[in-house]
């Protein structure tokens, strides 16, 4: 995957520049195009604004050599002024324009840009999201994007106008006072890189800081979401001296980062200045002798504190383009995925309805993270449309893999599953996943309200409709006990309710979405007495009249299954009903049976 290989540019990193690095970089200016002629726009403004700054800046000068009177362009000293005013209100006119441009490009360009990227993530294979870290595809849409949004509207207007600046500078330098240009240009620049340097180092120590820093969060992070299991362990101090740690590492860095500004305060003051003072004191000399009026030497620092700032502007914008290199690497990386399915407008009912039959033909797979160990070795058995299977056995065996295969979450390494007799990596995935809904163990619910949560089985859904799916999910009574009703609030992943609650939200959902095929995945297995009656009642009305595949942990729930798999080390070793398999004296069902209801007992 792209997202492995050799190129990829670690978060952090300052990448080398190479020619493919910033093609790839390039590319995000495809985002621009829609804008270019905005972005076009925005760059002849700064242009003029720029050219116009260094206008604004000779006539300071021009103050002084009219108080000496020796003016340069013949005005007088309220019509210099009258003039500055004018063209320091054009500069703020063209600030502004220069500035609504490029935000108007950046922004625009770039939700289309996280638009697009946020697709592609929810459209690719469960294979690659799970070897990601959430934080990590996160990081991708929102610091990634905003890294590079930042140079689109700032950094990239900011480094042209240092350029432009730089450039005219030295040139009217050169051009007006060529003498002492030769001294500047022989000793300002060297002093300028030294600073760079500094500059550099300090950066990198206040980024290591800044990461230590981030680890120190992640500890109070961790410490804060499981807080009862520090409690019950007596662990507060473990914890406190985890901190510590990475604390302590904070205050070192900083500290070294001290020591570099320091270092660093020293040199501008005694080598920056006394460069700056070295060029004063020879310009000081030239007009002394006449060789330079006062206003040309006012120009003249001017100017020479122009160009030494827009050198160090041009090192830092240069870093901040080159760490934006790495952050659209890593969008690209995403970018270039090939999805498992096309986003589109999905229909309200599944263009093609299933009868439901499924077929599993000599099913072999091992997960693509380790790929020495099968975790199915040839699973064969068919199911009539309407049927109603179990699939039990020891936690490992195999079952949850069966459904998560049935699901399209991962292809079959060997093997055939057939849904109506057609395979099912020939039918529209869109279409196939619209016929099939899961009732998990574990029910994660949206943090919206409890009839957003039961309309996202289909979403456009009438409040009819979802009042119905309610009633029949055994959900009705206490969704109405709230005072909110159906806009009750259900809280982060519905922490708000009950497990029961949760598991009858989930079966509304489902029967909203009216599936040929239904999963159940230990959907009864976490709850008390009271909790599993209601949903298993809520289940028994959810599995008529469709096909059910039962991942069950407690036998007493699927007596009434038409046939039952036992599944062991990734194969079927004995199949039929609850009373054909409990028949068996010393079968594994009869075993797991027996000793279920021994402790129930």
């Amino acid at each position: 995957m792209a997202m492995r290989t050799g190129g990829a540019q670690k978060e952090g990193e300052r990448p080398k520049l190479t020619g493919d690095r910033i093609r790839r970089a390039l590319r995000i200016f495809s985002y621009v195009l829609p804008y270019r002629w905005t972005f076009i726009a925005g760059m002849v403004i700064l242009a003029a604004g720029s050219l116009l700054f260094l206008g604004i800046m000779r006539l300071p000068g021009e103050v002084f050599n009219i108080l000496d009177g020796e003016p340069t362009y013949n005005l007088g000293l309220n019509q210099v002024f009258l003039v500055l005013a004018g063209l320091l209100a054009l500069q703020g006119v063209l600030s502004y324009l220069r500035v609504q441009l490029f935000a108007r490009v950046s922004e625009k360009s770039m939700a289309t840009l996280r638009s697009d990227l946020y697709q592609k993530l929810i459209t690719l294979s469960i294979p690659f999201l799970e070897e990601r870290r959430v934080g990590e595809m996160t990081s991708r849409i929102t610091n990634d994007v905003t890294q590079v949004q930042g140079v689109i509207s700032v950094t990239l207007a900011e480094f042209v106008r240092q350029v432009i600046i730089l450039i005219g500078g030295i040139v009217l330098i050169i051009v007006a006072m060529p003498r002492l240009a030769l001294i500047m240009l022989g000793t300002f620049p060297v002093v300028v890189l030294l600073a760079m340097f500094f500059g550099r180092h300090i950066r990198r120590l206040m980024k290591d800081r800044q990461d230590q820093l981030a680890q120190t969060n992640v500890v109070v992070e961790e410490t804060m979401q499981s807080i009862q299991t520090v409690k019950a362990y007596t662990n507060e101090w473990f914890e406190l001296k985890r901190y510590a740690k990475h604390l302590n590492e904070v205050v070192r860095l900083a500290l070294r980062a001290a020591h570099m500004r320091g270092l660093f305060a020293a040199f501008i003051v005694s080598v920056m200045f006394g460069a700056l003072f070295f060029i004063m004191w020879r310009a000081s000399l030239m007009v002394q002798v006449g060789v330079m009026e006062k206003g040309d030497l006012v120009n003249f620092i001017i100017f020479t504190g122009i160009i030494g700032g827009a050198i160090a502007s041009l090192g830092a914008f240069y870093t901040e383009m080159v760490s934006a290199v790495g952050a659209t690497e890593r969008i690209w990386e995403i970018m270039d995925e090939t999805p498992e399915i096309s986003p589109r407008q999905l229909p309200a009912r599944p263009t093609q309805r299933f009868t439901g039959e499924v077929t599993y033909q000599q099913v072999q797979f091992t997960y693509p993270g380790r790929p020495d160990v099968p975790v199915l070795k040839g699973i064969d058995f068919t199911i009539p449309a309407g049927r109603k299977i179990a699939l039990v056995g020891a936690s490992g065996a195999g079952k949850s893999t069966i459904v998560q295969l049935l699901l399209q979450f991962y292809r079959v390494s060997a093997g055939q599953i057939w849904v109506d007799g057609k395979n099912i990596y020939d039918i529209d995935l869109l279409d196939y996943r619209q016929n099939i809904a899961i009732v998990p163990q574990e029910v994660m619910l949206f943090g919206g309200t409890i009839q957003e949560n039961i309309a996202y089985g289909r979403p456009g859904a009438s409040v009819a409709e979802i009042e119905d799916a309610a009633h029949k999910a055994n959900a009705w009574q206490f969704i109405q006990a709230f005072p909110e009703g159906l806009q009750t609030l259900v809280g982060e992943r519905g922490v708000k309710l009950s497990g029961g609650q949760r598991q009858r939200i989930a079966i509304a959902r489902a029967i909203l979405k009216d599936p040929a095929i239904l999963l159940l995945d230990e959907a009864t297995s976490s709850l008390d007495a009271e909790s599993e009656k209601l949903v298993q009642e809520a289940l028994n009305v959810l599995m008529e009249g469709r096909t059910s595949i039962i991942i069950a942990h407690r036998l007493a729930t699927i007596r009434d299954v038409d046939c039952i798999y036992v599944i062991d080390n990734g194969l079927i070793i004995e199949q039929g009903t609850h009373d054909e398999l409990s028949a068996i004296p010393d079968g594994a069902y009869n075993t797991l049976a027996r000793l279920q209801f021994e402790m129930a007992g």
